[in-house]
């Protein structure tokens, strides 16, 4: 009987040679498959991958940076410089230093790193501070020394990114051949380069087109100055204490300077028309002399005091404490409005006619529903006086102030806004109906909101605030609140162009500690109608008396 050996399997899937599909074609991968299908998963999928690349290479540049510090220098400060992926500092230059934190806020369409200086202060200013007499000038680094220091870190930094973005892309080629156990694609290699280049090339767009003057929309300084030596005794030499601090003031406006005039826009550099030293709440205390220090330092036109100057609405407490004769001495427009403890009734004028006999006084609601219209280099003031006196119960304080405001919005009425508008309580300048900016005082903190500034306590509230016993880590300590002061610069178009905010604690105490220095960019606070109108340092003062129905 014949045997028959069964043939070998002739089924096609036997017979396809290998890397051939049934139909003779290429065999194809599940992702060439897939890209075939959906092409646009494909390009998807590729650009996801370059992402990844491009904020894989862009971290290594930043670390590189911090692993290497760039150090940059002037005659009296030294810096290392980093930049910072943290989002916190995004489009920030932060600079903490041994008196406490810089920081320059940039608004802007592009997304930048932040630049984080580390500033340390060289042995060469140790002289300067044990000098009493030490100036600005001779504390701030030039605009030389700023722009040398900071292309040489801009080289630096740039050589340091490009260079860790180099690392982290050979590296990433590296990892994917060795996971792959082949060697790099030229597809790859042309990843990590096109990445590399848009790391480096949106980097430097973005820190280019970030940090501009034109850019900056608040400058910041936090707890600037350490603790003063203390003094033996709370009320007794006020006013030399008062001298004692005034080296450290002149120390903290010399670094705000320093920084403000390399990084405010272009116009805030122009000479000003007018430097407008912002106080309120002065509560009894006589600190005239570091008031006379910043007027000077400062180069101050007129101060704006929006009111409180006494404690209980007795002009025999500012007599006794000489704050008059330290009016008089500061030589400069002392403009005012009364405030709800400047009085003692409803009806008393004490403390306005005794501030009239001070020659450098404006008062300007002199008697009631009397107002002067007062310019100052061309910036138009005007204001009006709480209503409100020592003793008054605190109660339905918008119903006590609106007869004052209207008063004030009749007089007013048909004449053109007043670039400011000035008076003691927030709930009083919100009423008023036309102004460019308003200033109030009150409340013993500064505020911002909209054009409104409101105004802390230059004096810490006055000598009694620091009768209460603070609770918590210090029990038993007398404490006061935050010492303020505000510097508004006005341009020669009569817009607000700078706002320099100052916040300090502890002078009374002799320790004054800084908390706060912010410059805010004019133009994101108030800005006037468009008209003709100019403003001029040489312009002097000019008074226009207003009247109800007048």
């Amino acid at each position: 009987m014949a045997v028959f050996k069964a043939a070998p399997d002739q089924t096609p899937q036997a017979r396809t040679p290998q890397g051939r599909s049934p139909d003779g074609g290429s065999r194809q991968s599940p992702a060439r498959l897939v890209a075939r299908t959906w092409p646009w998963r494909l390009w998807v999928t590729r650009g996801v991958e370059l992402l990844v690349l491009v904020f894989a290479v862009t971290v290594g540049g930043l670390s590189a940076t911090s692993l290497f510090p760039t150090t940059v220098q002037t005659n009296h400060y030294r810096a290392e410089v980093r930049l910072s992926a943290l989002p916190t500092f995004t489009s920030t230059i932060h600079s903490p230093t041994s008196f406490g934190d810089l920081d320059l806020e940039f608004a802007s369409p592009f997304l930048a790193p932040g630049i984080d200086a580390t500033v340390q202060v060289r042995e060469t200013i140790t002289a300067l501070f044990d000098d009493r007499r030490v100036s600005i000038e001779s504390l701030q680094p030039s605009g030389k020394e700023i722009t040398d220091a900071l292309d040489a870190g801009v080289t630096q930094l740039g050589l340091k990114f490009g260079g860790g973005v180099l690392v982290v892309g050979v590296g990433a080629i590296a990892l994917i051949a060795y996971a792959r156990r082949r060697r790099p694609t030229a597809r790859q290699a042309v990843s990590v380069g096109v990445a590399a280049l848009l790391a480096v090339a949106g980097t430097g767009l973005g820190i280019l087109g970030t940090y501009q003057p034109d850019q900056l929309t608040r400058f910041r300084t936090t707890g600037l100055l350490g603790t003063v030596r203390s003094n033996a005794g709370l009320l007794a030499g006020v006013e030399a204490r008062a001298r004692e601090v005034t080296p450290y003031v002149t120390n903290l406006l010399a670094l705000s300077a320093a920084l403000q005039a390399k990084f405010v826009p272009a116009d805030i550099t122009r000479p000003p028309a007018a430097r407008l030293l912002l106080v309120s709440d002065i509560h009894g205390a006589n600190q005239y002399p570091v008031m006379k220090r910043i007027i000077d330092d400062e180069k101050i036109t007129a101060v704006i005091d929006s009111g409180d100057l006494l404690n209980f609405g007795s002009v025999t407490e500012a007599e006794l404490s000489g704050i008059f004769t330290s009016i008089r001495s500061l030589r400069v427009p002392y403009i005012f409005v009364r405030g709800n403890h400047d009085a003692s009734s409803l009806a008393d004028q004490a403390l306005l006619q005794r501030m009239e006999k001070i020659p450098n006084v404006v008062l300007l609601e002199p008697n009631p529903h009397t107002y002067t219209e007062l310019g100052v280099n061309g910036v138009l003031l005007a204001g009006f006086n709480d209503p409100r006196f020592f003793g008054d119960d605190n109660k339905d304080i918008a119903q006590k102030e609106q007869p004052a405001a209207d008063a004030f919005n009749q007089a007013f009425a048909k004449r053109p806004p007043p670039d400011i508008v000035i008076t003691h309580e927030p709930t009083a300048a919100k009423m008023v109906s036309s102004s460019t900016l308003l200033i109030n005082g009150h409340l013993h903190k500064d505020e911002l909101e909209a054009n409104r500034i409101g105004v802390g306590t230059f004096t810490g509230g006055g000598t009694m605030s620091h009768f209460l016993l603070e609770t918590g880590d210090q029990p038993g300590e007398l404490a006061g609140q935050p010492y303020a002061f505000d510097i508004a610069v006005f341009g020669q178009t009569c817009d607000l162009t700078s706002l320099t905010r100052y916040t300090f604690r502890n002078l009374i105490q002799g320790r004054p500690v800084y908390d706060d220095v912010s410059v805010i960019n004019g133009k994101t606070i108030a800005t006037r109608e468009p008209d003709n109108r100019t403003c001029a340092a040489d312009l002097g003062l000019s008074r226009t008396t207003v009247t109800v129905g007048g």
